[in-house]
């Protein structure tokens, strides 16, 4: 078997150990030896002299939503740019939504969904958890795939009450299928509370979601009910913050379930919800002194993206499509927005179209909603209700106010140096549309903005939470570290250059600097900053 050997580099090895001047010998699809200067330099069939540059394990994205992409056999010519930031390993399934378990009776559900998380309608030729990573072995995955199971999923799959309380035989038919499904793979349970069904479950139902996770030892991932001080998920007569609410919530039932907690993209939408911040941070440090296993993750812009429908009430997503209709259901919610969007700080130039998922309308990709109503001669509401009706509410968008926004970054740099922040792209990629930045940069930025220069954390703290922290927090026990038996996912970057490419006005975020080398499974898939074309390398971790 061909031998790689990596001289005369900066080893940080992902435990958060200091890094080491040193050298990393690879055999096949492992590391066979990690050799500190000084030490006797192996033999190897192919050398890479690598002086200058850092030597990691492969980052880990852990919030991906790139599953729904897997499974097509073209998905890499659109996922290679993650593999040029450095990603080697995705967790997949998160906000709730993963492509198993499923059944034919309620898969139009499951595909409206995929519309917006898949880049073309996903062919569903499975319907387990088994049979679904089998076919993404099956297709040569580029990257790594550690896969959650959905608490949507599972209701679709097992519950014919599609929003609400279960009947108690519904609710047990959930539970063993979430069980079968840990049994067959899946690493995890993934909440998305915020979006239609989990945003009608009751707490209840959600707690016994939980303590099946806790008996089987998996990791809870949740996106809560409310990520800003005021929410479509509870009403607008509760008058204090609803993300507090929500977070309290989900930290109660971690309390009385022991779960490990696990609080995906802990942001502030919105400038009135950016003072929230140090409350939720100090709820978090609170919980987690009492015992409670509790991390959090984010990612380093003020943007992230989502469905359309994520602004609308729930009130008004229950009567869909009706309401779009109603001259009633119309004039409340413009009264609610009108009360709602100030109190948050939230306008409509901060809702950028990404994918606006109707044929003929591809003009509006990277455009406002606040553009589209002038280009259109009518009121933002009614263009935001326009799109939303039209594509189903499947178009992807780019919310802007994220825990800041450029030169005001505060609430997102408290999270990110918090101990407990992993790090997350959380991004849709698309072979079409206005792309999230996060999908070129999220590791990049990280590495080069926070670490090197603004030094708000080491470079090796940085890369341990991409590697190894991350690893350990879903039970991948073969990654994450660059010690001779593990698995050869291989990061070489230039420590002085590595950033991201943002987003210039019009202009979309382009490729990250720095990233050189990337190996997944020892096979290199990255080559002087670009992904070779056709390297398919990755697998599913079961």
């Amino acid at each position: 078997m061909a031998t790689l050997l990596l001289r005369n580099g900066q080893v940080v090895d992902g435990t958060g150990a200091a890094a080491f001047k040193g050298n990393v010998l690879i055999d096949a699809d492992r590391i066979e030896a990690v050799v500190p200067e000084g030490g006797e330099i192996p033999a190897a069939d192919d050398v890479i002299d690598v002086e200058g540059r850092v030597i990691s394990p492969g980052f880990i994205d852990m919030h991906s939503h790139s599953d729904w992409m897997l499974w097509d056999p073209e998905h890499p010519a659109v996922l290679g740019c993650l593999l040029e930031q450095g990603v080697t390993t995705v967790v997949g399934g998160n906000c709730g939504f993963s492509p198993a378990p499923i059944r034919m009776e309620t898969i139009e559900i499951v595909r409206h969904h995929s519309a917006m998380l898949a880049d073309r309608p996903v062919d569903f030729t499975w319907n387990t958890m088994t049979k679904f990573l089998d076919h993404v072995d099956g297709n040569g995955p580029v990257l790594n795939l550690a896969q959650l199971v959905g608490h949507a999923s599972v209701r679709s799959r097992a519950a014919d009450t599609l929003r609400g309380a279960m009947k108690p035989h519904e609710q047990k038919e959930c539970l063993d299928e979430l069980r079968r499904s840990f049994d067959e793979g899946a690493c995890g349970l993934s909440f998305g509370l915020g979006y239609d069904p989990g945003m009608y479950s009751p707490l209840e139902e959600i707690q016994a979601f939980c303590e099946t996770a806790r008996e089987s030892d998996k990791p809870v991932t949740v996106h809560i009910k409310a990520l800003s001080k005021i929410s479509p998920c509870y009403p607008a007569s509760y008058l204090k913050p609803h993300n507090l609410r929500a977070l309290r919530e989900m930290l109660d039932i971690a309390r009385k379930t022991g779960i490990k907690l696990q609080l995906s993209h802990f942001i502030f939408v919105g400038r009135r919800s950016w003072s929230t911040a140090d409350a939720c941070l100090s709820m978090v440090d609170e919980a987690r002194r009492e015992g409670v296993d509790v991390m959090i993750d984010a990612f380093p812009y003020t943007c992230g993206n989502t469905t359309i429908n994520v602004v609308f009430p729930y009130w008004f997503l229950a009567r869909l499509p009706d309401a779009y209709g109603s001259a009633l259901a119309r004039a409340r919610l413009r009264a609610e927005f009108g009360i709602s969007f100030p109190l948050v700080g939230f306008f409509y130039r901060d809702f950028q179209v990404m994918d606006v998922a109707v044929p003929g309308w591809e003009e509006l990709n990277g455009l406002t909603i606040e553009q589209i109503a002038g280009k259109w001669g009518m009121s933002p509401i009614k263009a935001l209700l326009k799109l939303s009706e039209a594509s189903q509410g499947r178009t992807l968008m780019l919310f802007h106010a994220y825990s800041g926004e450029p030169g005001n970054e505060g609430p997102m740099e408290s999270v990110l140096c918090h101990e407990a922040c992993l790090f997350e792209t959380d991004v849709v990629v698309k072979s079409t549309g206005y792309p999230n930045p996060a999908a070129m940069g999220t590791f990049p930025k990280i590495l080069g903005d926070y670490a090197r220069d603004k030094k708000f954390f080491s470079l090796e703290n940085a890369i341990h939470r991409m590697t190894l922290a991350s690893a350990e927090r879903f039970g991948i026990k073969d990654r994450g570290s660059l010690e001779a038996g593990r698995k050869a996912d291989v990061v070489v970057f230039d420590p002085q250059t590595v950033s991201d490419t943002p987003p210039k006005g019009a202009e979309p975020a382009g490729k990250p600097k720095g990233i050189e080398h990337v190996l997944v499974n020892g096979t290199q898939v990255v080559k002087d900053g670009a992904y070779l074309s056709g390297a398919r390398a990755g697998r599913v971790l079961r």
